[in-house]
C-alpha cells in the first residue's frame, strides 16, 4: 500500500473536508525479536482472513465520528523490517479517531491475522 496515495485518495472523497479533523495511520512491521521472550526471529509466517479484515473495517467505520477505516495486510513469509499491516482511520475529533484505531488494530490482530514466528 502506498500510504501517501491512499491518503490523497481519501481526501478526494465527498464529505472528507466537512467530516475529518484527524487521520491516524498504523504501520505494523515485523520485529527481529519475539514479544514473548525476546528470542531472535528470522522470519514470520503471516496468514490473513481478508473477508474478516474488511468486516472489521466496516464495523469500526460505524463508530461515532468516524468517516473512513481502511486496512491493508500482507501475508506470506515476512522478514524483520517488512511492512505487514496498514490501518488508516479518519474522523472528526481525536478522541473518536484514537479509540477507533486502537479497537480496529486489536480486533484485526485477534480476529483476522495469524502469525507464526520462525526462529534462527
Amino acid at each position: 500500500m502506498d500510504i501517501t496515495k491512499a491518503i490523497a485518495e481519501l481526501k478526494k472523497e465527498p464529505g472528507f473536508a466537512e467530516n475529518v479533523g484527524m487521520t491516524l495511520i498504523h504501520n505494523g512491521t515485523i520485529r527481529a525479536w519475539s514479544r514473548k521472550d525476546h528470542a531472535s526471529v528470522n522470519k514470520v509466517e503471516i496468514a490473513v482472513n481478508f473477508e474478516k479484515l474488511q468486516e472489521i473495517c466496516s464495523e469500526m467505520q460505524q463508530n461515532e465520528g468516524i468517516f473512513r477505516v481502511i486496512a491493508h495486510a500482507y501475508e506470506g513469509i515476512m522478514s524483520p523490517g517488512d511492512d505487514v499491516l496498514y490501518i488508516i482511520v479518519a474522523g472528526d475529533i481525536r478522541e473518536h479517531v484514537k479509540e477507533t484505531l486502537s479497537q480496529t488494530l486489536d480486533r484485526i490482530k485477534i480476529e483476522a491475522v495469524q502469525k507464526k514466528e520462525i526462529f534462527s
